[in-house]
């Protein structure tokens, strides 16, 4: 894990903007079961961060912390100055859309939006405006009459975002809104949503274990592990340069390559390259896409060697293989599609790709 230093820089909100919200190390148990572990995070203003994490990892409970449907058992939770963790939900310029929409069946999309601000009392021709402009937000004017049982499940997402933009929050967070989708509407309603983010200009914290929908929606994604967080950056940082083990392999597909360096020379079975590592146990990451058939010529620090192809999966533009090495070494590579790719291949990969990692020791 990062030192407190590190994870004060990593874990700040984008540079050369101020932080909306401030989580300074919180935790929280459920009995002898410790779920967040001193948690430390910015977000900065109209940022859209995800939390990204597996089933158990403790994303949800730091959601319901923020929203104040959970109480942390230790730490501060600030936001434009303003302490929030000693306030009540309703106190909170923080609004949540949920997994299950939860509309009322029996009341139109133009009542659902605007049931808050009449909880709340708001003059009759203020609610109609902002209802008016929420739906317009998400386009959905047209349906403003429907009941939510004439309309698809993209629509009622829409809708449940409406209702919570309506309340004019300066955080939204959003809890696996979009699980409960078919494959294809769940593409399309990431650009929706992220392009709303944009529109809208107020901060998202979102919540996924989905890896490829973090990397397409987020600014940075914050990886929760077993209630602490393993990684905080942007997705291509994140992907490109992981920092342990563990994110190299929870971000897509990677190679872990267990190595001695010695003099400047990291060595894995046959495979040997220049590093900037000191001498001894080393672990790199290197992705299957960076493993290419050689060229005809060989450039400067690139590793050439020869394996066998033991299986191929077909991927559509792509084909994922699963090589061996003379010496026993199986590695994974990516390459362009072609049909009955057999036999034994010449490839490289060039040093630079084989990025240093942590190891990640397990956690109770």
């Amino acid at each position: 894990m990062a030192t407190s230093t590190e994870s004060a820089i990593t874990n700040a909100a984008r540079p050369g903007t101020e932080p909306l919200l401030t989580i300074r190390n919180v935790a929280k148990s459920f009995g002898r079961n410790a779920v967040l572990r001193d948690i430390s995070l910015q977000v900065a203003e109209g940022e859209f961060l995800t939390i990204l994490g597996e089933s158990g990892s403790g994303k949800t409970t730091l959601l319901r912390i923020i929203a104040g449907f959970e109480s942390a058992d230790s730490g501060e939770i600030w936001m434009g100055g303003e302490r929030l963790d000693p306030l009540p939900p309703y106190r909170r310029r923080v609004n949540t859309v949920f997994q299950h929409y939860a509309l009322f069946p029996h009341l139109t999309v133009e009542e659902n939006v605007g049931y808050g601000l009449r909880v709340a009392k708001r003059p009759k021709e203020e609610i109609a405006s902002r209802v008016e402009q929420a739906l317009a937000m998400v386009k959905m004017t047209d349906y403003a009459r429907s009941k939510p049982a004439r309309i698809s499940g993209g629509q009622q997402q829409r809708i449940a975002l409406a209702r919570a933009l309506v309340n004019r929050p300066r955080l939204l967070l959003l809890d696996e809104p979009l699980s409960a989708l078919d494959a294809n509407l769940r593409r399309q309603m990431q650009v929706e949503l992220k392009s709303l983010q944009r529109e809208v200009g107020i901060s998202f914290v979102f919540v996924t274990h989905d890896q490829e929908e973090a990397m397409v929606m987020s600014d940075r994604i914050a990886l929760l592990r077993t209630g602490e967080l393993e990684q905080v950056a942007s997705p291509r940082e994140i992907y490109s340069r992981p920092a342990t083990a563990y994110t190299a392999q929870f971000i897509g597909h990677t190679n872990l390559l267990h190595a001695e360096v010695k003099d400047g020379v990291a060595r894995c079975h046959s495979l040997s390259w220049r590093t900037g590592f000191r001498d001894g146990s080393a672990l790199f990451s290197l992705r299957p896409e960076n493993i290419r058939l050689a060229s005809a010529t060989a450039a400067h620090d690139v590793v050439r060697f020869r394996a066998k192809v033991r299986h191929q999966a077909f991927h559509g533009a792509t084909e994922l293989l699963q090589i061996e090495c003379a010496d026993g070494l199986a590695l994974s590579i990516r390459t362009a599609s072609r049909e009955n790719r057999q036999g034994e291949l010449e490839l490289e990969f060039s040093a630079a790709d084989a990025v240093p990692v942590r190891e990640s020791p397990e956690r109770n």
